[in-house]
């Protein structure tokens, strides 16, 4: 266990730290004003376009179990196409859960019991 605690009665300040003052080398460096011309700011007309899926109204959301991985499937789908656009979690995951979910299953099942012959 670490010793490097103290313990101190409610009221009382923590001490702080004092940052240092700027080096030399901090004030005798170059200044970093840009003239108007060669400085970039924020566009506004990029605030109006969006690329989400809320706006859309050929798609739908839906939830389906998937038995194989025990899990929940969160879809969206295309209406027109019935088609998916994005899923979480993905194909992979859902391969890897219905794997490890087939082991578990096969782990809880009872072996049989292995005879021994106990005659002499």
């Amino acid at each position: 266990m670490s010793t490097d605690f103290s313990i101190r009665p409610v009221g009382i300040p923590a001490p702080v730290q004092i940052a240092p003052t700027p080096g030399p080398a901090a004030n005798e460096a170059v200044q970093t004003d840009l003239p108007a011309s060669q400085t970039v700011s924020a566009s506004e007309a990029g605030a109006s376009v969006r690329n989400d899926l809320q706006h859309n109204e050929n798609i739908s959301r839906q939830v389906v179990f998937d038995q194989a991985a025990a899990s929940f499937v969160f879809q969206v789908v295309n209406d027109k196409t019935d088609a998916v656009v994005n899923q979480f979690p993905d194909e992979a995951m859902l391969r890897r859960r219905a794997y490890f979910h087939a082991l578990d299953m096969s782990k809880s099942e009872p072996s049989r019991p292995i005879s021994t012959d106990r005659s002499a």
